[in-house]
């Protein structure tokens, strides 16, 4: 992969959010959380979901979390859940916009998103109950072996499907503390793969350095 590719990939993730409190050191893409998010919204008769956008609910109330945030991470804190969507004429707006806040609301609150807020715009009225098509997931990302024992330690955790490598490696040991990237297996709640890698790579590495998990791909 090319220099360049790379950072298409990165700028491709998104944001990172934070995935439980400060003590947690737990991030997901958002490019994973808008492909889940869209397919619960594309569940919701009679409405098309337009932008979406995560971001802190309140910056000022963030923590400072335990481990060394990655790039583009945002601190531990609540998020909000901004998007646009056009709605069938045929139902009370009101009606279509509380069932879109449910099913997004729903969908973060199973992957882990601490989310407090789902704030929706209405853009358009549509003459017909047409409806979003499903969205495919974004290009898979490209597996990685374990190519150590910290590596090996971590893909063996339940959970996970394989290792990634967006930021550079899929294992990053550094002095202070150690950051590892998994893709979820379907079936698993992406807090509960956390913790098993967590757990992982803590008996794994055995020098009490703290683990921070970066959570690149959930299934939708």
């Amino acid at each position: 992969m090319t220099t360049a590719d790379a950072v298409r990939r990165r700028l491709g993730l998104g944001r990172l959010l934070p995935l439980g409190g400060a003590a947690d050191g737990a991030w997901l893409t958002e490019q994973a959380t808008d492909t889940v998010l869209r397919r619960a919204a594309a569940a919701v008769p009679g409405v098309v979901l337009g932008r979406l956008r995560l971001g802190l609910a309140d910056p000022d109330s963030t923590a400072r979390p335990v481990v060394p945030a990655p790039p583009s991470a945002l601190p531990p804190g609540p998020l909000r859940i901004e998007a646009d969507f056009a709605a069938s004429a045929l139902q009370p707006l009101p009606a279509a916009a509380a069932a879109l806040r449910a099913a997004l609301f729903t969908a973060s609150v199973d992957l882990g998103l601490g989310v407090s807020e789902v704030d929706l715009r209405v853009t358009e009225l549509l003459d017909s109950a047409a409806q979003a098509p499903v969205p495919a997931p974004p290009p898979g990302l490209r597996p990685v072996p374990a190519s150590d024992p910290a590596g090996t330690a971590a893909s063996a955790a339940p959970g996970v499907a394989y290792l990634t490598a967006v930021l550079g490696t899929a294992v990053h040991l550094a002095p202070d503390h150690v950051r590892v990237e998994v893709a979820t297996a379907s079936g698993y709640h992406p807090p509960d793969v956390v913790r098993a890698v967590r757990e992982a790579l803590t008996a794994a590495l055995a020098d009490g350095r703290p683990v921070a998990v970066l959570v690149t791909s959930v299934p939708a």
